[in-house]
């Protein structure tokens, strides 16, 4: 099959993936916003169709009429160069298009793509600029499933009867492991992407750190290690906090991660199967870096760099909690040896600020500011979630979010020198 075929197929079943997590969802799920971080369904929907009219459509097909003049502006979510988008903490206000024109969005944006990669031709000049834009829309579009269900998570948690997302059971787990830190070696490195497939600008290039020995945990953090911080006074004790983390639980009078709420006396967790018992045995979840940070100074450990994380990850094999587990939530280790839980579950916070590598360079044209320009201000995460398609995540990936955020599937796992 040639590539353009192969891609074709990639891209019908990616497509369909993202309609498949809308079929829980009620019509008036889809135009919840309830913070500027997080944005309606309706609009993932659009947005990631936009991509692939603006970036593919609108270059490559003669005479290509756009579904509607207005969506240009409208879905576009911070492309300067391709126009003026629309004000980010106002797409809730958008209850025009419907879901229903959206939909009708999808399939005629769908119906071009074929078309285009039928006819994609090896001759063609723009024959390998089509792969690989086709490729990032792909990719993008996989991010924004993984966002669909951490947007809607928050925005459902805004109602206090706690609605589920899905009915999901609970999975049958043992006692959590005891928590060990296993020895790596330090020395030169490799980081960053390797292989030929496609990789995001941030992953490369591929280039040689070193690293001294250091001892990183054999699991993440959970809630039952965590609840110990709490009771232990840590959201109380100025000592553990950065400065600017104290600010902000200060002001926003944070006690606890997101999604627990005390009630009688105990914790109970929100998730996407609605609100729970708090499972001490599950990996701890959506919190800031700045908890993150607080919790490990309390262990007496820190939280490692991506290049350590990294270096652990390239030898390890991809299992995990991932999108495609139906669990939508973080599950608790195995009683086995050795290091585990770096792919899927949570995001793991590293002490590494959101950088270019040397030789840096950015895609070229319009999606170059796909990546580059958010490199200030950010920490970097490693490793997928419990709500992240298997197929997207790879040692070498680098999500970043600003070290105030929690809305995201983020965890902990420590590290010793």
């Amino acid at each position: 099959m040639s590539k353009p075929l192969q891609l074709y197929e990639e891209y019908i079943n990616t497509r369909k993936q993202t309609e498949l997590l809308c079929n829980p969802l009620a019509i008036e799920d889809y135009c919840l916003q309830a913070i500027t971080e997080t944005s309606p369904v309706k609009w993932h929907l659009a947005h990631t169709t936009w991509f692939f009219e603006t970036f593919l459509l609108k270059r490559e097909l003669k005479n290509y009429e756009p579904y509607h003049w207005s969506f240009e502006q409208l879905f576009n979510s911070y492309y300067q160069g391709v126009g003026t988008p629309f004000p980010r903490e106002k797409r809730h206000l958008l209850s025009r298009p419907t879901v229903r024109d959206i939909y009708n969005y999808r399939r005629y944006v769908d119906n071009e793509m074929k078309q285009l990669l039928h006819r994609c031709n090896p001759s063609s000049i723009s024959y390998n600029d089509i792969l690989f834009r086709t490729e990032l829309g792909l990719n993008h579009e996989q991010q924004h499933q993984e966002l669909l269900l951490t947007d809607l998570k928050y925005n459902l948690f805004q109602n206090p009867l706690y609605p589920a997302y899905e009915e999901i059971s609970d999975p049958t787990h043992n006692e959590t492991p005891m928590l060990e830190f296993i020895e790596l070696p330090g020395g030169e490195h490799t980081v960053g992407y390797q292989g030929h497939a496609f990789a995001f600008d941030n992953e490369i290039p591929a280039h040689k750190v070193f690293l001294p020995p250091y001892r990183l945990a054999s699991r993440l953090v959970t809630n039952g290690d965590y609840l110990e911080f709490i009771e232990d006074g840590g959201y109380q004790t100025p000592a553990l906090w950065l400065a600017d983390g104290w600010d902000c639980i200060q002001r926003h009078q944070w006690q606890a991660p997101l999604y627990w709420k005390k009630m009688e006396g105990d914790f109970f967790e929100y998730t996407l199967a609605g609100l729970r018992p708090l499972d001490l045995n599950l990996p701890v979840t959506h919190i800031s870096f700045y908890e993150a940070d607080a919790y490990a100074r309390w262990t007496n450990c820190r939280l490692p760099s991506e290049f350590e994380w990294e270096a652990a990850a390239s030898t390890t094999q991809k299992n995990g909690n991932f999108l495609e587990s139906g669990h939508y939530h973080p599950q608790a280790a195995r009683l086995s040896n050795g290091i585990q839980q770096l792919f899927g579950d949570t995001w793991e916070w590293t002490s590494s600020s959101y950088q270019a590598y040397p030789g840096f360079q950015t895609f070229s044209g319009e999606v170059g500011e796909y990546n580059g320009k958010f490199m200030c201000n950010q920490i970097v995460l490693r490793g997928g979630s419990c709500v992240s398609p298997r197929s997207h995540i790879r040692a070498s990936y680098r999500n970043f979010f600003y070290p105030h955020h929690r809305w995201q599937f983020s965890g902990i796992r420590l590290v010793m020198n």
